[in-house]
């Protein structure tokens, strides 16, 4: 079977804490590291063992999809999908449903992904965001804002080969719009 995405589910609890050991190896999780990531191994990461915990880590990212769920106010709703194998965890897709405010979504856009060190270079990230494609435009987005570092030509590659057309530089960002949808 090939990989897909789906919603974020407990029985992926082994293979997605073997992940994070991964992310944790290569220094990830640290006060510095403000990616999505990063925030769940410092808020979570002690805890995902217990089977009850990652349920509730499980059912609060689902719950971030939706409109009512307290969040801090530089946060929007956002769907978090799995990649997956099975039920080997591969990585995540994250799509804002809007820009967040205060500039902060200029820079971070409207999906987000990433995938696990072992997982990398194997074209999961481009498979995954064509396949978050159909999901952002079912969350109401006709294009999506997706940006990556300067740096990052892996990830540059991945937006371009998904049809991200170049928009700007934003510091030390490359911005894309990237079509969702049949009108976008």
């Amino acid at each position: 079977m090939p990989a897909s995405l789906i919603l974020p589910v407990p029985r992926i609890q082994p293979s997605f804490l073997a992940a994070m050991d991964e992310y944790v190896a290569e220094g990830r999780g640290a006060p510095s590291d403000q990616t999505n990531v990063g925030r769940d191994i410092r808020i979570f990461g002690d805890k995902w063992a217990d089977a009850a915990e990652f349920r509730h880590f499980v059912d609060s990212v689902r719950l971030q999809a939706f409109e009512d769920t307290p969040r801090p106010s530089t946060f929007v709703p956002t769907t978090t999908l799995w990649w997956v194998d099975g039920d080997e965890y591969l990585g995540r897709v994250t799509i804002r449903h809007r820009l967040a405010p205060r500039g902060i979504g200029e820079r971070n856009g409207h999906i987000g992904y990433d995938v696990r060190p072992s997982a990398r270079r194997k074209g999961h990230a481009t498979a995954m965001l064509a396949a978050a494609r159909p999901w952002a435009a079912e969350v109401g987005l006709f294009r999506a804002l997706i940006t990556c570092d300067v740096l990052n030509e892996p990830s540059r590659r991945v937006i371009e080969t998904n049809g991200g057309v170049f928009i700007d530089r934003l510091d030390e960002k490359l911005r894309y719009w990237l079509p969702v949808s049949a009108t976008g």
